[in-house]
């Protein structure tokens, strides 16, 4: 009995114990959590404005008006619509028309082409991708199928442009022998060499040399160096310089032969009636009659010789505009893509994004002005397209036919017009 007391009291204190217990446990519980709280905001927060305003790669997402979005898309719609006319035109018409089926008009064609694939298959998606911000949409895998259509579609349109310069300065400089070399199974294997050329820099990346920058938003070509400075070289600067060593030769050309001929013009009328009489006179005197064939001859050589210079001319203007929109066009790209890895690393790019996107569009902007540079230069193709236009189609090659021989004839009575 004396013990009962005492027991009773040690419950007493076991309960007080347990409920003490139960009690620091749920403040120490509610502590832990209230310290735990924090960490996760501040974990959060920054994860949520990484996500949101840039890239794994550090590149910023713009956020785009409703202003904006419309003038951007308009502009990159507008000159979509006009590159897919513009090379459109020019492969209907030399497929079509069959005074424009020549040999060398089979490069117009691939130049065209390559232009139009840039039009078809890569500038919807890059506007796509412009108009929402510079973020990527379309996934890892189509990320590496698109840099490689962007490449060998540009790359084939540069070095198309620089093959053409080749062979404008070979059919000057070569009047003779040239076209007789210059057939349809040569330039095919010369388009397609090309081609095949402007694929084979698209492989590394697909084949493991290097790899594209690609995460969820961002689809960048791989930065590599040595890949880089490859495929610049190949892509740009070899045949941006051949193109400007040919323009050189043809302007030299050029200007040789207007220091040899420097005939402002052909005999008029006065001329030809010092002609009249000069074959009247050699009914009488044989040396007269000598003397006067002298002359024709020395007038047939003359005309000859102020046609190859008009030509020449007509190249060497053609080529500087062609080599002038060309470099306007695609050199601050390719110095922009030159440099950013040297500036930037290998693993993603800080140029600003508006800068790369503007340097890109210019580049691009190439394939618009083309198809205008050789209409403007070439009249048949100028009648073409005009003809097209207007729809009329019937009898295109007949009138091409008619005139040609106008301007036959009216470079027979008045050489020293331009052709």
């Amino acid at each position: 009995m004396d013990n009962w007391p005492t027991g009773t009291g040690n419950l007493e204190v076991v309960e007080k114990t347990k409920e003490f217990a139960r009690t620091s446990m749920t403040t120490a519980g509610m502590d832990l959590r209230l310290l735990r709280a924090p960490q996760t905001t501040i974990a959060i927060l920054p994860t949520l404005s990484f996500t949101e305003n840039d890239t794994s790669c550090g590149e910023q997402i713009l956020s785009h008006r409703n202003v904006e979005k419309v003038l951007i898309g308009g502009v990159l719609t507008v000159l979509t619509l006009f590159t897919i006319c513009g090379n459109l035109l020019v492969v209907i018409s030399v497929c079509f028309v069959k005074k424009l089926k020549q040999p060398s008009n089979y490069l117009i064609v691939s130049l065209a082409v390559a232009d139009l694939s840039i039009a078809v298959a890569v500038m919807p998606f890059v506007s796509i991708t412009d108009l929402i911000g510079g973020q990527w949409i379309f996934g890892q895998v189509f990320c590496n199928v698109f840099i490689a259509m962007d490449v060998m579609c540009c790359t084939a349109s540069i070095m198309t442009l620089c093959v053409i310069s080749i062979d404008r300065y070979l059919g000057i400089t070569k009047p003779l022998t040239y076209p007789v070399r210059q057939s349809g199974k040569c330039m095919a294997k010369i388009v397609l060499s090309v081609w095949l050329l402007s694929a084979s820099i698209t492989l590394p990346p697909l084949f493991g040399w290097a790899q594209n920058v690609n995460d969820d938003k961002v689809c960048l070509i791989t930065q590599d160096v040595g890949y880089t400075i490859y495929s610049t070289a190949v892509a740009f600067y070899i045949p941006m310089s051949v193109m400007l060593m040919m323009y050189y030769r043809i302007y030299r050309a050029a200007k040789v032969s207007a220091a040899k001929h420097t005939i402002q013009g052909f005999p008029k009328a006065e001329d030809e009636r010092n002609s009249v009489d000069c074959v009247t006179a050699a009914l009488k005197l044989q040396k007269e009659v000598e003397e006067c064939a002298s002359f024709s001859r020395l007038l047939k050589n003359d005309r000859k010789n102020i046609s190859i210079f008009k030509r020449e001319q007509k190249a060497a203007a053609t080529l500087g505009i062609v080599v002038g929109a060309f470099s306007v066009c695609w050199l601050p790209f390719f110095l922009m893509s030159t440099a950013r890895p040297f500036i930037c690393g290998v693993e993603c790019s800080c140029v600003p994004l508006w800068v790369e996107r503007f340097l890109l569009w210019l580049g691009y902007a190439n394939s618009l002005i083309n198809p205008f540079i050789y209409a403007f230069f070439n009249r048949d193709l100028r009648t073409t397209y005009r003809n097209i236009l207007l729809c009329r189609y019937r009898n295109i090659n007949r009138k091409l036919s008619a005139a040609s021989m106008h301007e036959a004839i009216k470079l027979a009575e008045r050489p020293d017009l331009e052709i």
